[in-house]
């Protein structure tokens, strides 16, 4: 399924709480994670909470308004739109065009609950290091990163179900397990997950 893509002007939108109207739009409380694209950088933000015509997102990164996003609720589930406001660590996002936002709610909580779901992923394209049990390290690329979960290219043998150490830039390391590997490729779940506030911005783990 392609993703789900929103685009054209809309009013512009403050923020608000659950039940709360402004402008007659009603906001809905949501506590999730969303893939956050901008300007050749991505990151996970929070979504605080949701309307047919905007939302609130929580990061820890500076934000300038005026900044166009693009916002993936899901693997299907994308909307665009522009930064109003940012203050304290969060910011109001006008979507280009206005959604239905009790549709995707359902939508998303329907994904959660299908087999084959997995949380957002940030590609990247960084070196890290993969330390094995006797200490042996070699270098990989990495090519997409979660809270829970990495994927990876390399040119060397691992062995599905071994536990290694990844280290990233910056000297951030987590334990992990690696979970398939197949024509130089692989995939590792982070049996110590990654803080979010680490993913926000992918440039901390690009140098």
């Amino acid at each position: 399924m392609s993703p789900r893509r929103f685009s054209n002007p809309a009013e512009e939108q403050d923020s608000g709480t659950a039940g709360d109207r402004r402008g007659g739009d009603r906001y809905r409380t949501v506590w999730r994670i969303a893939k956050v694209t901008r300007n050749g950088d991505a990151g996970l933000w929070r979504v605080r909470n949701m309307s047919d015509r905007g939302m609130m997102l929580a990061a820890d990164v500076p934000i300038t308004v005026g900044e166009k996003l693009e916002i993936a609720l899901s693997d299907t589930v994308t909307i665009c739109g522009k930064v109003v406001w940012s203050d304290g660590g969060r910011c109001g996002v006008s979507f280009d065009a206005e959604v239905d936002v009790a549709d995707i709610l359902k939508q998303l909580a329907a994904e959660q609950r299908a087999m084959g779901y997995r949380q957002p992923r940030l590609p990247v394209h960084a070196q890290a290091q993969i330390v094995a049990e006797d200490g042996t390290a070699c270098s990989v690329e990495l090519v997409d990163l979660s809270q829970h979960g990495a994927g990876f290219i390399h040119d060397g043998h691992f062995e599905v179900g071994k536990e290694i150490d990844l280290v990233l830039a910056g000297g951030v390391k987590r334990r992990a397990i690696v979970r398939w590997v197949r024509k130089g490729r692989g995939g590792l779940w982070l049996t110590q997950p990654l803080d979010r506030a680490d993913l926000e911005s992918i440039h901390r783990f690009e140098g």
